[in-house]
């Protein structure tokens, strides 16, 4: 009998792994995660650095001191410690990433949030994040800000894989794509082999429902409350079926056929926020070929345990994830306005754990100076 996360990855779905750490690296446990849960991939963020080297500080104690004994600054520091995980990460996913012809076995790290509105200085980072790393699995993480659109072109450009973060509504996802295929052709104009750049855009599920269930809970209406839980996966099934049509249109089938890569769904923020629901909900009712399913070890743990992988569940759900929609407008569901307030928090959220990464490396690098 094959396991939930065998059947998943049978239907198309690669499983990623939203969480990374020093000690989940030396301790093995990220290549147990590979051997035993089928998990091909890693993504991370500002919140999960700040939980790895805040709850995790010793097992970056010697770095730290050595990096305060050449007078890193803070952001050296940050930066040093960050791409050190990355790199490493990115080694022990090496063999994955060969045996799946450079599609997955890629490890994710993210420009600094603080410059998520200001197109230049992204791609700076990005470009200096992807010499710095040096590995070809690495997928550098832009978010899917208005400032970031361009960036997602300068970059891709450059002939670096970009993982598209803080996606949340579809007019937005028209435009990462529409940045990527452009990428994609300035890369072309500047001698790139098209077949090494990927790219994934991310597409946060959850979110979405925590915000629009808690609307819905206002409205209080019978029609509103029999909407719960609705918005998320029919946000993202709408996107696979946007996917599907951008990829299907003449403009991409041309970078296609030149060596081009399709840009894959990733599917984000899968941890059930509401203990109401199925633990499972946004990786079983989320299963199309070509994505991917990024998820915390807890959603992990529970597909791999309980999962039921009943093949496709996208496919063929257009017409009734269209119709959730229209029914949330006439209850009064502004999603444009959802989108945009998810969008503004995902930033907001992302620089207070940064600032608070850089309180814990900044107290830390005082302590290992005052101990030598």
């Amino acid at each position: 009998m094959s396991t939930p996360t065998e059947q998943l990855s049978a239907a198309g779905v690669s499983i990623w792994l939203d969480d990374l750490s020093r000690s989940r690296i030396t301790s093995g446990n990220l290549a147990e995660l590979i051997a035993t849960r089928d998990v091909v991939g890693v993504t991370t963020n500002p919140s999960i650095f700040q939980a790895a080297i805040g709850g995790g500080a010793e097992a970056y104690t010697a770095q730290i001191s050595e990096l305060a004994a050449s007078g890193a600054s803070v952001d050296d520091a940050i930066f040093a410690a960050t791409t050190d995980d990355v790199r490493d990460a990115a080694d022990i996913f090496t063999p994955v990433f060969e045996k799946s012809g450079g599609v997955d076995g890629r490890v994710s790290i993210e420009v600094s949030p603080d410059l998520a509105h200001d197109t230049d200085a992204t791609v700076a980072q990005a470009k200096e994040l992807w010499s710095t790393v040096d590995r070809a699995n690495v997928l550098i993480k832009i978010p899917a800000t208005k400032a970031g659109l361009p960036a997602i072109t300068q970059v891709i450009g450059e002939g670096i894989s970009v993982n598209v973060t803080l996606i949340f509504s579809l007019e937005r996802y028209a435009e990462v794509i529409d940045a990527y295929l452009a990428g994609l052709e300035l890369a072309q104009a500047n001698g790139h082999d098209l077949s090494r750049i990927q790219s994934v855009a991310s597409f946060f599920v959850s979110r979405v429902d925590t915000e629009v269930d808690k609307r819905l809970a206002a409205i209080g209406t019978d029609e509103a409350l029999g909407l719960k839980s609705l918005a998320g996966v029919a946000n993202a099934r709408l996107a696979y079926e946007l996917y599907e049509q951008k990829f299907a249109e003449p403009r991409a089938t041309a970078l296609l056929a030149a060596g081009g890569t399709l840009q894959r769904p990733l599917w984000a923020s899968t941890g059930v926020k509401d203990p109401a629901l199925p633990d499972t909900l946004y990786v079983t009712e989320l299963v199309a070929p070509g994505t991917v399913n990024t998820m915390p070890e807890k959603t992990l743990e529970a597909t791999f345990d309980h999962g039921v992988v009943a093949g496709d569940t996208i496919s063929g759900t257009y017409e009734t994830a269209h119709k959730v929609f229209a029914d949330l407008a006439a209850v009064g569901i502004d999603f444009a306005d959802v989108t945009q307030l998810l969008e503004d928090e995902g930033v907001e959220k992302f620089i207070a754990s940064w600032q608070d990464l850089k309180n814990t490396v900044r107290e830390a690098l005082n302590t290992a100076a005052v101990a030598r």
